[in-house]
């Protein structure tokens, strides 16, 4: 494992903001939208998340890659983020099962980052201005200069991304045990560990990507159907959202998380929004309605959907409610479709119950899938 070199690095936000710092991993220069993500653990899994595609994720945590890579823990192929911003780099990495450090990885992979910066200052920054575009650079470090380029790239706004991560050629996840069920999950951008969460309770689970077309589901003859995370402006995704509504229209039970919940709400009629700063991080409370309880989630999403917290929906094919929401800001954060005879037909969160990395609170979830396909939801 190498030792980090240090080159001069810029950052510059669209809004004319810059850090100066050193380079980590990667040198060159990378574009993006700049976010922050809370979490004091799990940077190995944050990479790579497909959910990270085309954003500079700055990491609020100040010491990072203490415990290097390892092979076990990647959430997908490869590293997702556009660019990485850190504060304080560990120098050599301290871990049974590192195999390469953190800045051996980014290089492997040329992702462009930068450190030594306040990362504090830069959060606060974009708490108050809002997720706005970016650019690191090794190369220019003028910072009128890497602005001009900055302010070539496109918004995240209108960004239709899914294409972009989503798996070419359908797979299958088997059932551990006993198979129960059989589900297709429609991968927007998912994540590793959530279809092997299904399978650990019975289920085979076919991944097909986002383009799949309904006689492609219906082939499967599957006993639900689960969306998953991704990136990019929800209101780009009118395949996956007219592909829910034919399914939804058939009664077939559904579960969506993070961008599959603003899919399950744009097939409901509802409307979507940009947030100011979005909800990234392992430590985002969440009040599920139905309990009372809280749950302490991890999130990662720039978008909402747009629903009344209080009140019902009439749509198409039942009564749909917010089920969850944010104890931060009251977003909307779960829905639940419900029928005539209260029998619950669909439901899905705006976080990630898999946990990984992050707590464990909401994995009762995938019970309560199974409990739907069962018909005692």
């Amino acid at each position: 494992m190498s030792l980090p070199v240090s080159n001069p690095a810029l950052l510059v936000l669209e809004d004319g903001r810059s850090f100066a710092g050193t380079s980590y991993g990667a040198t060159g220069e990378t574009y993006g939208e700049a976010v922050f993500t809370t979490g004091m653990t799990g940077y190995q899994e944050t990479l790579t998340d497909p959910s990270y595609h085309r954003q500079i994720v700055t990491q609020t945590a100040p010491h990072i890659g203490n415990t290097g890579i390892n092979d076990e823990d990647d959430e997908s192929q490869k590293i997702w983020v556009a660019g990485y911003v850190v504060r304080d780099p560990a120098r050599v990495p301290s871990n049974w099962r590192a195999k390469r450090s953190l800045d051996d990885q980014l290089k492997a992979q040329n992702i462009v980052g930068i450190s030594g910066i306040d990362t504090r200052a830069l959060t606060r920054h974009l708490r108050e201005r809002g997720a706005m575009r970016a650019g690191i650079s090794t190369e220019i470090l003028d910072p009128a200069a890497l602005l001009a380029k900055v302010l070539e790239q496109p918004p995240m706004v209108g960004a239709d991304l899914a294409a972009e991560v989503t798996t070419f050629e359908p797979y299958v996840v088997p059932a551990e045990g006993e198979k129960r069920f059989t589900v297709v999950a429609l991968d927007l951008g998912i994540k590793a560990m959530t279809p092997k969460r299904m399978a650990e309770r019975g289920i085979e689970v076919h991944v097909f990507p986002a383009t799949a077309s309904l006689d492609d589901v219906l082939a499967v003859n599957p006993d639900g159907i689960f969306m998953s995370n991704g990136p990019g402006d929800p209101e780009t995704t009118e395949h996956p959202t007219t592909l829910l509504k034919e399914l939804l229209q058939r009664g077939k039970p559904y579960f969506g998380i993070c961008f599959g919940n603003q899919v399950f709400g744009r097939a409901l009629g509802l409307g979507t929004f940009k947030l100011k700063y979005g909800h990234r991080g392992i430590n985002q409370p969440v009040l599920d309605r139905a309990t009372g309880k809280v749950e302490i989630t991890a999130q990662n999403h720039g978008f909402a959907v747009d629903a009344p917290l209080d009140g019902s929906i009439e749509t198409p094919y039942g009564t749909a409610e917010v089920s969850h929401v944010s104890l931060n800001d009251n977003v909307v954060e779960g829905l639940k479709l419900t029928g005539k005879d209260g029998r619950v037909l669909a439901f899905s969160v705006q976080y990630h119950p898999e946990a990984a990395a992050g707590p464990h609170d909401s994995a009762y979830l995938f019970d309560r899938f199974v409990e739907l396909m069962e018909g005692r939801a």
